[in-house]
């Protein structure tokens, strides 16, 4: 159909008298948007943006995870009507807190942001002038106790408050830091293994105290079970991601907690001017949000887990009859807990490293990100890969190139 031919059809249309309200003849308003639609416009072409096949993870870098359908008609939704912020806000806080357990929730601009505005909340509680007052910690409690080993670089949030950061290794040291500046005891849940207090001692601790808790759970929305765990077990904020394994926006995430806590973390978020005003959440990005828990929460989680096993029996049945080639399959205990492989191989028969083998399947057609590309967690030279963000039928097409670039270095 041509161009003018569309315009024409759209103008006699019925809705073409106007915009409810409006006054606005659609014709003017919206064809021309409307032929673009149509005409199937592929911004990835336009720009020249490399899309890949994503075998890796969930990382910031990989721009996280593809929304499902019901996620993104919430963001269409949610574009086409004017709501209050704060109402949003409201009404989506409390259906998390609901389907959560939680006594309170609110949508924040992903993990950290929900980092930075529940140690906001934690400074200032409900105290406005504080609240404006931040990043100056005068007269607040303004200490951050943390495990050595939890320190990777998350952590760096919490000092957007203008907090000081105190770091422990042992629960004595942890014990004998605490003190009348003391605000918060912060735990980064992907390191509980490395580090030598656990869940229990460091809520104990904490109410032993009078101190808050706060658990960082990014990427630990599998088992499901996680996403109400931590509040049963009495941590007073869980902050989490929303675009990784619930496949929610990536510029959003989840503070969820004690009611008093969430009320004063808002005070410095959007629409309000603290410390977090520009942490800014859209109203569709919120609205998607709350579909995409809602959806994670009520999925058939056995079914989703088979159909990573089956993706990845493809992977490894193709692969493993090549002479040389060692594969283990395991799963992550904390953080991504998808089935994840691990691809060695013999040097004197497949002279190719690891590095080589990841930049070949980047740079093939289509490209195929995966992890590693060296010596990891003192296993042999090799990469690593998973496949909980393929689309259906890409199992296919990353057994396929494994299978070349192995066989292609084979000697």
């Amino acid at each position: 159909m041509k161009r003018r031919e569309l315009i024409k059809i759209l103008s006699a249309a019925p809705i073409a008298g106007g915009l409810i309200g409006s006054g606005i003849p659609f014709q003017s308003a919206f064809a021309e948007e409307a032929v673009m639609a149509a005409a199937g416009r592929d911004l990835f072409k336009e720009l020249g943006l490399k899309t890949f096949i994503n075998a890796s993870c969930v990382c910031t870098r990989l721009t996280a995870t593809l929304m499902p359908p019901e996620v993104t008609q919430a963001i269409t939704q949610g574009a086409e009507e004017f709501v209050l912020l704060d109402d949003v806000l409201d009404k989506v806080g409390e259906k998390i807190a609901e389907l959560c357990h939680a006594e309170a929730a609110t949508v924040s601009a992903g993990c950290w942001s929900a980092l930075v505005q529940g140690l906001a909340g934690v400074m200032t509680g409900m105290d406005r002038k504080k609240v404006m007052q931040l990043p100056n910690v005068e007269g607040m409690k303004s200490e951050v106790i943390l495990q050595k080993s939890h320190a990777n670089g998350y952590h760096q949030a919490l000092t957007n408050t203008g907090a000081k950061l105190v770091i422990v290794e042992t629960l004595e040291e942890a014990e004998a830091a605490i003190n009348e500046k003391t605000a918060m005891l912060w735990f980064l849940n992907r390191e509980l293994n490395k580090g030598k207090v656990k869940y229990e001692q460091w809520l104990a601790l904490g109410k032993k105290h009078k101190v808050p808790t706060m658990i960082d759970i990014a990427s630990d929305a599998h088992p499901v079970e996680n996403l109400w765990k931590f509040n049963d077990m009495g941590f007073d904020l869980v902050a989490i991601s929303g675009g990784k394994a619930m496949r929610g926006p990536q510029s959003a995430g989840i503070l969820m907690g004690k009611k008093d806590l969430i009320a004063a973390a808002r005070l410095s978020a959007p629409p309000n001017s603290g410390i977090c005003r520009g942490h800014k959440v859209n109203k569709e990005e919120i609205l998607a949000m709350y579909v995409a828990l809602e959806r994670h929460i009520k999925m058939d989680h056995v079914k989703e887990w088979k159909s990573w096993e089956d993706a990845m029996a493809v992977i490894v049945n193709t692969v493993n009859p090549i002479k040389g080639v060692s594969q283990e399959v395991f799963i992550p205990e904390i953080a991504n807990n998808t089935p994840t492989l691990h691809l060695s191989w013999d040097a004197n028969l497949i002279k190719l490293t690891g590095k080589e083998l990841r930049d070949n399947l980047w740079n093939g057609n289509p490209g195929i990100e995966v992890m590693g590309g060296g010596t990891m967690g003192g296993k042999r030279d090799g990469i690593e890969l998973s496949v909980w963000q393929l689309k259906p039928g890409q199992e296919k097409i990353v057994a396929r190139r494994l299978k070349e670039e192995l066989l292609k270095a084979s000697v």
